[in-house]
């Protein structure tokens, strides 16, 4: 069996049990070497076969999957994040799945999710967003038309933006077409990691902010009003509001 697992975001803590548990029993743990924490390797077996995949192209990734699989070993094969955003496994399930080599996906803490745990905000408040938008801006990866930072920031939903960092100036202009200059902005650097890093501002000031940061990569810019502080409460807990398993108080 190949086990796809999500590593988390950094911290080797924030890993599900299950995915330690594959990491715990494999023979063979391909991890993705420029952005996964070593810390999660101290819990391989002494005699585990350990390869670095940012020293791989794709074909090698496959070609050692499908050898250490057929030779009757288990393999990790180990993301950061969770493995659904961009992590680019679809391009190695589908050969999984031609050879007819089983494989299973067991999901991690995406970074967006622990770069909202760092700013102690929630994403969907009440009255103010009820939509995620996870994004990218074009780099060496296109990103399809309709998608551009520009065009989804018209919704004015809360938003992740991965892998743009070194772009902010463009990702800020863009941004300003149709969010407040005053709207709330944080930039998460390796968040849970060691060195973790914070910058807040605004739409209209992130990239003057930026200068001299040196946060290039490993970084996730939020952006929305998901990031202040008005709100309303939820009806969920509202105790004028009736549910399945309590009716509302007069």
């Amino acid at each position: 069996m190949i086990s796809f697992v999500g590593a988390g975001p950094g911290d080797p803590d924030l890993i599900t049990i299950k995915g330690r548990q594959r990491i715990e029993s494999a023979d063979v743990i391909i991890y993705a070497g420029s952005l996964v924490h070593e810390g999660h390797l101290a819990y391989a077996k002494s005699d585990a076969e350990i390869l670095n995949s940012a020293y791989m192209d794709l074909d090698e990734v496959l070609a050692c999957m499908v050898s250490r699989h057929r030779a009757g070993k288990s393999v990790v094969r180990l993301h950061t994040g969770d493995p659904s955003v961009y992590g680019a496994i679809r391009e190695q399930m589908d050969p999984l799945a031609e050879a007819n080599i089983p494989y299973e996906v067991i999901p991690g803490v995406s970074s967006f999710s622990a770069a909202a745990a760092v700013l102690k905000r929630e994403y969907t408040l009440p009255g103010v967003s009820q939509t995620v938008i996870l994004t990218r801006r074009a780099g060496r990866t296109s990103v399809p038309e309709g998608e551009s930072i520009e065009a989804l920031a018209a919704h004015k939903a809360s938003m992740a933006i991965f892998l743009s960092a070194g772009q902010i100036e463009n990702v800020a202009r863009e941004l300003a077409q149709s969010y407040a200059a005053e709207t709330p902005v944080a930039v998460v650097y390796r968040a849970s990691w060691e060195d973790e890093r914070v910058v807040c501002s605004t739409v209209g000031t992130i990239a003057k902010d930026m200068e001299g940061a040196g946060i290039r990569k490993h970084a996730l810019i939020l952006v929305g009003d998901f990031l202040g502080d008005r709100y309303e409460n939820s009806k969920l807990y509202d105790p004028g509001f009736s549910t399945e398993y309590r009716k509302a108080k007069r």
